[in-house]
């Protein structure tokens, strides 16, 4: 009955142009609020869909570190439960330490990272491979997988074979850090340059973990940890839970999202501003709303005259005209939702809008629809709605009204 009442009003002709102008200006601003809302959280969705998936293939799903020190020893126990954990399909030891990459009068800082013979089976980082091929040689010939970069800051070349690169490695036995045998150094050439994302290429070289244990005198046990790949179903928590039990307190065991919570907290946060902020678009289509709702109730005074002759209380009337902001805000609102939803579709197949600049990995906007997004953007504007209609359907209800003219 409610929406009967209120479909009518919202059809039929008014007295005065102005109340119908403005009623469908509050349907348009809850429309482009309701677009812009949605298209919005839907490019954020695309650019944290994409930068998890570069991280995903730098970093495991699981890695095990010391929780004090550098280096840590893996026990035969340890590992063959490692092995036998549900849901892990495969781990890589690996030793890292910042360096000194030289070549000729040009040098620059690396984090030189010697992985084996699995690291392939728990990051793709041979998608990556720009130049080159994947190659990390042996420990008495070494080779380098560098980040584009590193390749431009020392000129690392791959089809360079007359570079002369050498990498100096701190001496973990030196006794004075000011002498020359604080370092050690070795002669290595480079097979392959990468590109993830500047971050990585401008930090990383990767070579074989044999060469790594060898310059600086570790063991063949001792390691910087443990990367760890899962198989596909598995949860991360559950795995994560289980090895923390195996390892104990002297190790620590991240998740990817924890080995990157900084990036991904602030990445939320972002969306969550641009939410806030956006939803002011529907706060102003809440006071056409109010003034739509407002000269609609002085416009219908007589009916709402009769209306409480024949019985209709107060609530009834308030009902009546909360349902007309509600149909107001549910015509934009879908008309909106419809808008962002082509919009969206559009772009992922035919990537209409470019990203200016060349430096991007792509060069459109990415885009990726969640339809949580479209329940959160269709409960602000039920919100929305109900504060804005409020007030005028309350004044409606409890005004007096005459039947007179």
């Amino acid at each position: 009955m409610n929406f009967l009442f209120a479909w009518r009003y919202f059809r039929s002709k008014k007295s005065a142009n102005a109340i119908n102008i403005i009623a469908w200006i509050s349907v348009l601003a809850i429309a482009v609020g309701t677009a812009a809302l949605i298209i919005v959280l839907s490019v954020f969705n695309g650019f944290e869909d994409l930068v998890k998936g570069l991280y995903g293939d730098f970093y495991s799903d699981v890695k095990i570190t010391p929780a004090k020190g550098k280096f840590i020893s893996f026990s035969k126990d340890q590992i063959q439960k490692i092995t036998a954990t549900s849901g892990v399909a495969q781990f890589s030891f690996y030793t890292e330490e910042r360096s000194v990459l030289v070549n000729g009068e040009y040098q620059t800082i690396v984090v030189l990272k010697g992985v084996d013979e699995h690291y392939n089976a728990v990051n793709n980082l041979t998608s990556h491979i720009e130049r080159g091929v994947y190659d990390i040689g042996t420990a008495e010939a070494p080779q380098l997988i560098a980040g584009a970069g590193i390749s431009n800051a020392v000129g690392a070349d791959p089809e360079n074979k007359l570079s002369n690169l050498v990498i100096f490695l701190p001496n973990r036995k030196a006794t004075n850090f000011n002498s020359l045998d604080a370092m050690h150094s070795f002669n290595v050439s480079t097979s392959g340059i990468f590109t993830v994302q500047q971050e990585f290429d401008d930090k990383y070289a990767f070579t074989n973990l044999a060469f790594m244990q060898y310059m600086l005198d570790l063991k063949p046990s001792e390691y910087s940890g443990l990367e760890i790949a899962l198989k596909p179903g598995a949860k991360e928590d559950d795995v994560q839970k289980a090895l923390a039990q195996i390892m104990g307190g002297s190790y620590t065991v991240e998740t990817r999202y924890e080995q990157n919570q900084s990036l991904f907290s602030i990445m939320q946060i972002e969306k969550w501003v641009i939410y806030g902020i956006l939803s002011i678009i529907l706060l102003v289509a809440a006071f056409n709303m109010i003034g739509a709702l407002t000269m609609l109730v002085l416009e219908k005074q007589k009916d709402i005259a009769v209306l409480k002759a024949m019985g209709a209380d107060d609530s009834r009337i308030q009902r009546i005209f909360l349902t007309e902001g509600l149909l107001l805000a549910g015509v934009g609102g879908i008309s909106g939702m419809l808008l962002a939803f082509i919009i969206c579709v559009l772009q992922l197949k035919f990537h209409l809008i470019k990203l200016e600049g060349s430096t991007f990995i792509i060069d459109y906007y990415p885009v990726k629809i969640y339809a949580p997004d479209f329940l959160l953007v269709a409960f602000t504007v039920l919100t929305v709605a109900v504060l804005a209609a409020w007030i005028p359907s309350r004044k409606a209800a409890v005004q007096l009204y005459s039947l007179k003219s």
